[in-house]
């Protein structure tokens, strides 16, 4: 593995437009040697991690408003739903809050597009995880054209302020996109199919979006361009190896906690008096 931070190693720069066709999907930047090693890496991660969640939720107790939200995107079959549930894994489930974010619901669409995402952001001390996020309305309905093209043009600088206002309130934002290939989609869609348990999972409409791969690649791209900033950075993670998108995630999550750096606040009592009373009961 290198030695250079793996958020240096994924992120996308400020203003420049990665090509997608050029990253490769399988590709293992920065990781460990091979499958076995890199879920044992995964798996070591476990317990700093947890150590690290505990300290910012303690800290909160005192005051402290930091916070973290880990913002998963890609194409369908990328891993969204299996990354939530390595990472929840990592952690205790009660310091998380996690939101999938589906079509907008009657109510939502009376709403600017961020009213459902504002409310969905972590509390002080938690971790968020959003499955999906504000970036499908300038994905998907810039695909699907669900809305006119100057309305969409528009919240590209609209999600710049609002995660530069979350930033700027203590909200450490975690922006990862999980490139699979098409050709790994496709293998992943077909093992659905030959899986009667995984056809709850399936729908037809899954083959209709492979057509559109080419406009969703390019729509990806230019969120990637507009919307990677020094508060809310993007970072692309290779995704058709699932143990390596395991241990990227994770990986970035350690580096941005360790930057957090939080520490247990001090107690406000004397603890050679308490633990007098507490021997003399």
């Amino acid at each position: 593995m290198t030695a250079r931070p793996l958020r240096e190693l994924l992120r996308v720069p400020v203003g420049e437009r990665p090509d997608l066709g050029r990253i490769d999907p399988a590709a293992t930047p920065g990781g460990p040697a091979d499958k076995t090693a890199g879920r044992a890496a995964t798996a070591a991660m476990a317990r700093p991690l947890a150590s690290l969640q505990e300290r910012l939720y303690a800290a909160s107790t005192a005051g402290d408003r930091r916070r973290l939200l880990l913002v998963l995107q890609g194409m369908d079959t990328s891993g969204k739903g299996g990354t939530v549930k390595h990472v929840i894994g990592l952690f205790n489930p009660s310091g998380c809050r996690i939101q999938s974010f589906k079509a907008p619901t009657p109510e939502e669409r009376e709403h600017p597009f961020l009213w459902r995402i504002e409310k969905a952001l972590p509390q002080p001390g938690e971790i968020g995880i959003f499955d999906r996020s504000h970036y499908e309305d300038v994905l998907i309905a810039r695909v699907r054209e669900l809305a006119p093209r100057s309305r969409i043009d528009g919240r590209y600088a609209q999600i710049n302020r609002f995660e530069e206002s979350l930033a700027e309130d203590g909200v450490s934002v975690v922006k990862v996109f999980l490139h699979i290939g098409y050709e790994e989609q496709r293998a992943r869609l077909l093992a659905r199919l030959d899986n009667p348990d995984k056809h709850w999972k399936f729908s037809t409409a899954d083959i209709d979006e492979r057509a559109l791969w080419p406009a969703y690649q390019e729509a990806y791209e230019l969120a990637l361009e507009r919307c990677s900033s020094d508060a809310a950075p993007w970072f692309v993670v290779p995704a058709d190896r699932k143990w390596y998108r395991n241990w990227a995630v994770s990986r970035l999550l350690l580096e941005h906690l360790e930057e957090i750096g939080p520490r247990y606040p001090p107690g406000d009592f004397d603890v050679g008096e308490c633990r007098a009373r507490l021997l003399a009961t």
